[in-house]
């Protein structure tokens, strides 16, 4: 059975003024998520600036969602790293907290052969009890994970179970699910690519959107479930505009921009990211009040 099926959010991390980790705020947007019926919160991806949560950091954000959502929706944690160790060690932690599952992005930097791969997954996986849900998102990464490797994975590792599929090309997750023989859960990496991808046997989306119009990306995808394909498209078609202006920088730069001119007030940025471009910000401020989110 898979994780979830429907629209996850890849939930900021947000800050107070001197840059700690603002749990009384995140307390608040898991709540508001919840009411505004998204289906998983996936916490300390990239959206959630786990590139710059010390690992204390890291796991006491992991920790302290799992308690409040308090199994009402399922919880996804980020554990990937681009050191196997690291990943083993915080995926164990996430199973022992209670998450129902893990994320784990391709090594970065040091990325490895295809083969290095498929012993960097399968190592992580078979320290946890829990489903992993691989993570495909080269142009972050610099590593692609391929179709034949993740047939490989989800055919000969009980627990890899699903793909975050952000490599933007169509023909690549075709690949991936020709090969796959229905064995993988897929989710769209890309807000862009949500109808697309739910057209090849995706179940949802892992997005970014979501964190500043949940219900909106909920309906979007359940009215493609329900048969109303021309509804769901429509609506990936509108929300085109917000989409590009949340991505017209460095993610999550926008989205905590946007979530900010909500009234949200999910703080700033750690280095190396900083605050958006006026004019882009603006291009964004506008495309939300167009799609009635602001």
């Amino acid at each position: 059975m898979a994780i979830f099926k429907g629209a996850g959010v890849a939930i900021v991390t947000p800050m107070k003024d001197n840059y700690e980790v603002n749990y009384e705020k995140l307390d608040e947007i898991l709540e508001e998520q919840i009411a505004g019926k998204t289906d998983c919160i996936v916490i300390c991806g990239t959206t959630g600036e786990s590139a710059t949560l010390s690992e204390e950091e890291h796991m006491e954000a992991i920790r302290f969602t799992i308690d409040r959502v308090n199994h009402r929706i399922p919880v996804i944690a980020g554990t990937g790293s681009n050191c196997t160790a690291t990943a083993i060690q915080m995926s164990k932690e996430a199973d022992e907290a209670g998450a129902d599952g893990i994320l784990l992005v391709t090594p970065y930097y040091n990325k490895g052969t295809q083969n290095g791969l498929i012993a960097h997954f399968t190592s992580i996986a078979q320290e946890v009890k829990i489903p992993a849900v691989l993570y495909n998102v080269p142009s972050r990464t610099g590593c692609n994970l391929q179709p034949k490797t993740v047939a490989h994975l989800v055919k000969n590792v009980e627990n890899i179970v699903g793909i975050k599929e952000a490599s933007g090309d169509i023909g690549h997750v075709a690949q991936l699910m020709n090969l796959c023989d229905g064995k993988i859960d897929l989710y769209s990496g890309n807000d862009d690519q949500v109808v697309p991808i739910l057209s090849l046997g995706g179940l949802g989306v892992i997005s970014v959107l979501s964190n500043v119009a949940p219900e909106y990306v909920h309906n979007m995808v359940y009215k493609f479930f329900e048969g109303d394909v021309a509804g769901s498209c429509k609506m990936q078609l509108d929300a085109i505009p917000v989409i590009n202006a949340l991505f017209s920088e460095v993610n999550p730069i926008p989205v905590k921009a946007a979530m900010n001119l909500q009234g949200k007030e999910v703080g700033p940025l750690r280095l190396p990211l900083t605050e958006m471009e006026p004019q882009n910000k603006e291009v964004l401020k506008k495309a939300m009040e167009d799609l009635g989110i602001l």
